[in-house]
């Protein structure tokens, strides 16, 4: 699984799951670009086989409905969907 990375001032590991045609997903890119944190995202629709089962799988970890966006703040905290006093308060 292949993230991409988006550079900005290190606020801890930053992981969005994302789907390429979400709105709200495209937001919250958005949001995490304009506060300018570093953090990497991976678009679940545009993966195929392995990779989108092991993307899949980590989603599931910490939201189990599987919903989008899915907003994976140093491995201690999820935020599902676009929420951006949860996000800022989160990130700090």
């Amino acid at each position: 699984m292949k993230f991409e990375h988006v550079d900005g001032v290190d606020k801890g590991q930053i992981k969005l799951f994302a789907l390429s045609t979400c709105v709200w997903c495209k937001r919250t890119k958005q949001f995490l670009n304009n506060l300018g944190v570093a953090y990497d995202y991976i678009f679940v629709d545009q993966l195929e086989g392995a990779p989108k089962n092991e993307a899949i799988t980590e989603i599931e970890k910490w939201n189990p409905s599987s919903s989008f966006p899915t907003l994976v703040i140093r491995d201690e905290k999820c935020i599902v969907g676009f929420k951006e006093d949860e996000i800022r308060e989160a990130i700090g």
